[in-house]
């Protein structure tokens, strides 16, 4: 296995299968594996397409498998687009050859996470919801009284504490 490559979670592939179809309303074929389903990337193009409309203009839904790994690329691009991290989307031999499944299905989750915080977005949800920025706002009565206050490491835990007498090499009796 390469070092890169997590291991296989089952549960959450079911997940990301189920919030595919929720959102593109088609039915996977649940008798191949996981990432045959997918493979060809035209479920994936039209998975965009439905939450960006118009975002991928060409599906390819024949040829050989360069213009299918092509559908793949456009879903990565689109994916970018929508907001998915980059360190969270996958490369094409990940999911066309299975070289790392765990990074597919960890993109799909991250597309479903980032469609939570879109204003358009209705559908279902798929994995954590992101955090949202908190902005604390101290009064400068709170800010100096902070600056009174002991932090817990400073309660004597190291008073001290020194390396007086000790010299590289040397070894220290107890």
């Amino acid at each position: 296995m390469p070092p890169t490559a997590a291991k296989r979670d089952p549960e959450t592939e079911n997940q990301a299968m189920d919030w595919i179809e929720a959102i593109t309303g088609a039915k996977l074929d649940r008798s191949l594996e996981w990432p045959d389903q997918i493979k060809d990337g035209i479920t994936l193009c039209n998975l965009m397409n439905k939450l960006m409309p118009g975002c991928i203009k060409k599906i390819d839904t024949k040829g050989g498998g360069f213009a299918l790994m092509q559908n793949i690329e456009r879903f990565n691009k689109a994916a970018l687009e929508y907001g998915v991290p980059v360190r969270e989307v996958f490369q094409t031999v990940d999911l066309w050859e299975k070289k790392n499944v765990p990074a597919v299905t960890l993109a799909i989750h991250a597309l479903g996470r980032v469609a939570q915080t879109r204003d358009d977005y209705k559908g279902p949800i798929l994995g954590p919801k992101m955090a949202e920025k908190q902005e604390c706002n101290f009064t400068p009565e709170q800010l100096a009284e902070a600056k009174n206050t002991v932090n817990t490491a400073m309660y004597g835990s190291n008073t001290g504490a020194n390396q007086a007498g000790m010299s590289f090499g040397k070894q220290r009796l107890m």
